[in-house]
């Protein structure tokens, strides 16, 4: 087993090319602070700590888990001086490895292989590098005899760059291991540049001393991918989407039309779930296996249970258990609880109710603040009035009710197991077992009553 290392995230700052009041590293990937991917790498990959650091008043600390170190930069610039506000949170000993908060796609595996080369190594630092990318603009690798790393050559500006170093393809890709007292030994001497103490100048001091500086080469161009405007964090959420859906599809999910279907990143989906086109599952949405989603389904905060079907519907805050089925165009709302191979059809609301197993609700229905029981039927049109204008109250219909079309229940209200209730009803008084409750006047026609308006009959 490797030894527990310590990783630090570079997590400062709101980014003014976002333009926004939210800082940059918490703007979400996938319904995710992309900050937060950089830690939930960070800890599979093994690290004994996350420390990320942060500037005071930047508002990134009061967005952070609470499973991570805060460490405040409150003076100097770059991000030398970003690193040496760290070091008391580090205890300067063991392997340190430093990551940067905006660049959410770096992998877990990754940051293991760099653990493990640093290691095998011997190195005091060791940086990582790809040949993959353009290098322009990026610091080109220069290595010395035996493969370790003899300087970094900048090339944001090429004025005076040698065209043997222009020529070099491999570049520093913007993180690192280190023997922490050999970091913050070398940080101490690194001097300023326009104002600004950089991370970079600390491998010419450790070099000179004789120490090693080692490179761990990765074909993984996606850990590279930073974000600083709007249009990068587009095209990292778009790739970090498709790593999702083949996730879940590799888990036995079948997902039809990918391009337009969205899985935040803390979903869960069983296998034999089809996912259609359309369908967006949003925060800690849990689906179960063998479940049939959309086409055309959000569905936010909610747990589905094995076998449910949902299409064309909206939930939010919602629990559907084992075989139910909904919509088209049903809404659930917070507190929905909707029981075993129940039923919730077309344009049907539920709110903080619910609905007994086997109970249907087919069509046109609005179900708020209600208890249901079990193998009850709705007629078309009903609804609960729940609110007299000052308070809500609950509607409580038994088991085995049915109920005809258009019938209203003005809550507080008890319906019996086994009653039914008349078309056109207003229920405004408890309904005993096995009764019919009617609350409608006899019709009465008039006749003649058109002629007297001074219209004929069409």
């Amino acid at each position: 087993m490797p030894e527990p290392f310590t990783v630090l995230v570079m997590a400062a700052g709101r980014g003014t090319r976002m333009h926004s009041e939210l800082p940059k590293v918490l703007h979400p990937v996938c319904g995710k602070p992309m900050v937060e991917w950089v830690i939930g790498a960070a800890c599979d990959a093994g690290a004994g700590k996350v420390v990320c650091i942060t500037r005071p008043g930047d508002g990134v600390a009061e967005g952070l888990p609470d499973t991570v170190i805060v460490a405040e930069q409150t003076e100097g610039e770059g991000t030398g001086a970003a690193i040496l506000a760290a070091r008391e949170a580090t205890g300067a000993v063991g392997t340190v490895v430093i990551l940067s908060g905006d660049h959410p796609l770096v992998s877990s595996e990754l940051i293991s292989e760099l653990v493990a080369s640093h290691a095998s190594k011997g190195a005091s630092a060791t940086i990582l590098t790809t040949e993959e990318l353009d290098p322009t603009g990026y610091g080109r690798i220069v290595r010395g005899a035996g493969g370790a790393v003899e300087r970094i050559v900048e090339t944001k500006h090429t004025e005076g760059v040698r065209p043997e170093h222009l020529a070099l393809r491999e570049i520093n890709i913007g993180s690192y291991a280190f023997h922490a007292p050999d970091l913050f030994a070398a940080l101490d001497e690194v001097g300023t540049e326009h104002g600004e103490r950089y991370l970079t100048g600390v491998f010419p001091v450790i070099s000179a001393t004789g120490r090693r500086v080692g490179a761990h080469a990765t074909d993984d161009v996606s850990s590279a991918m930073g974000v600083n405007d709007r249009a990068d964090l587009m095209d990292v959420d778009a790739r970090a989407q498709r790593r999702l859906l083949e996730k879940h599809a590799r888990n036995g999910v079948t997902v039809l039309g990918s391009d337009s279907i969205r899985v935040d990143a803390d979903v869960a989906v069983g296998p034999d779930t089809t996912l259609w086109p359309g369908v967006t599952l949003r925060g800690r949405t849990s689906v179960g296996s063998a479940c049939e989603v959309g086409p055309h389904t959000t569905v936010t905060d909610s747990v589905l249970g094995d076998g449910v079907a949902v299409r064309h519907s909206f939930l939010d805050g919602a629990i559907v258990e084992d075989g139910a089925t909904l919509g088209p165009f049903a809404y659930l709302r917070p507190g929905a609880r909707i029981g075993p191979r129940a039923k919730i059809g077309t344009f049907v609301e539920v709110k903080n109710s619910e609905i007994g197993a086997h109970t249907k609700v087919p069509h046109l229905s609005y179900i708020g603040d209600a208890d249901i029981g079990e193998n009850t039927n709705i007629g078309a049109g009903n609804i609960t009035a729940n609110y007299d204008g000052q308070n809500k109250h609950r509607t409580t219909i038994g088991s085995g009710v049915k109920t005809s079309v258009d019938t209203s229940f003005v809550a507080p209200v008890r319906v019996g197991d086994g009653a039914y209730t008349g078309a056109g009803s207003v229920i405004t008084e408890d309904v005993p077992e096995g009764a019919l409750g009617m609350a409608r006047t006899r019709q009465t026609n008039i006749e003649g009553y058109a002629q007297r308006k001074g219209g004929e009959p069409e």
